[in-house]
């Protein structure tokens, strides 16, 4: 009886000792996985699997694994209420995201109200971070500064040109819009026309005579790659040489996908391109080893990651409030470079500069 008493408690000591210290700490990446931006989404899926199996394989964060979840909101702001509800629901402690401003600013009303630090690496609306909420940050720029670059590219580089905006009635697309017109008309511009798109159509034709008949030299798009390539293949067929500008959303791949050669001459803003840091070489060696170029918002998504695990470290909890003191207090060293955050959420670091597409590959313009 003594010999099977003690087997028992050497069983339940050994089995006691086998399980794991602690359990994971789940973290969620957010974004349009599916749907007409699901390039982006795709860049976060990216980003966000590679940087949890680096931290992993050098120990973890506070000595637990991070586990992944990810969540499908199509760039639809009912479809982000949702997906954050869902992943508030898997208690994550942390969330990557979302993409599209309207789509974060939805979402992030329901992790405050379930205690969840939101970073996102590709909302650039300046109401995302305005409204004081003091779990959400951004590693990414904003659209007034982002607007306000590309006027100053316009006013300098286009001196002369006849200007027109239109932008596609989203969150991202009209912000980043009204901030290019406010500082257009600031420096003493004044554009041949502002109006709406409805994203989704196949045919502008009907904008593109417009544009014509204006003789409009730069076309400036509030909105995303789809209707921005469209645009300006249409613009082609009807021998125009107008050029489009837009922003961050017209710097992946698939625009090149849309345009082909008709996409030559672009101009759009976007920040310095982090696939060309040095500390970045292995990275991106990575990634493309696996046929995979890790443009626009795959190393923000990393980075962004790299900076909350960062910020965990040094508050040494994952407690959201101490975490968020701890990111607004400190520097941390990420694949975007050193980046901090002001008191709003939004980041200390690289700003805007202006690419142009050139023969398939987005490039710094001159």
């Amino acid at each position: 009886m003594r010999t099977i008493k003690a087997l028992a408690v050497t069983a339940a000591i050994a089995a006691f000792s086998a399980a794991p210290a602690r359990a994971d700490i789940i973290i969620g990446v957010a974004g349009p996985m599916t749907g007409s931006e699901a390039a982006f989404g795709e860049q976060f899926k990216h980003g966000a699997t590679k940087v949890v199996e680096d931290i992993n394989a050098k120990g973890g964060v506070l000595g637990q694994r991070l586990q992944l979840v990810m969540g499908d909101d199509a760039c639809d702001p009912k479809q982000a209420r949702s997906v954050a509800e869902e992943l508030a629901a898997k208690k994550i402690a942390f969330v990557a995201g979302h993409f599209c401003s309207g789509s974060s600013i939805p979402a992030s009303e329901v992790y405050q109200e379930n205690g969840i630090l939101q970073i996102s690496p590709g909302s650039t609306n300046p109401k995302f971070t305005e409204r004081g909420l003091p779990n959400v940050f951004r590693t990414c720029g904003r659209d007034d500064s982002q607007g306000r670059i590309a006027a100053e590219y316009t006013v300098g580089k286009m001196k002369g040109k006849t200007v027109a905006i239109i932008h596609d009635k989203s969150a991202y697309g009209k912000g980043l819009a009204d901030e290019f017109q406010k500082a257009l008309n600031a420096a003493g511009v004044k554009e041949a026309f502002y109006e709406a798109i409805t994203a989704g159509e196949k045919d502008y034709s009907a904008l593109v005579t417009k544009a014509k008949q204006a003789k409009v030299d730069v076309l400036y798009l509030g909105g995303y790659k789809t209707e921005g390539g469209l645009i300006v293949r249409q613009m082609r067929d009807q021998g125009m040489k107008t050029a489009l500008m837009g922003g961050d959303a017209l710097v992946t791949e698939e625009y090149w996908a849309i345009t082909g050669a008709a996409g030559d001459g672009t101009v759009m803003t976007f920040s310095p391109d982090p696939r060309l840091l040095p500390q970045n070489a292995g990275l991106v060696k990575f990634f493309r080893a696996q046929n995979y170029e890790p443009e626009a918002y795959t190393l923000y998504t990393y980075a962004t990651i790299q900076a909350w695990a960062q910020a965990v470290e040094k508050a040494k909890t994952t407690e959201w409030k101490k975490v968020a003191e701890t990111l607004r207090a400190n520097k941390f060293d990420t694949a975007i470079g050193t980046i901090g955050f002001d008191a709003k959420g939004d980041v200390i670091g690289p700003t805007y500069v202006m690419y142009v597409w050139k023969n398939g590959k987005y490039v710094y313009a001159d």
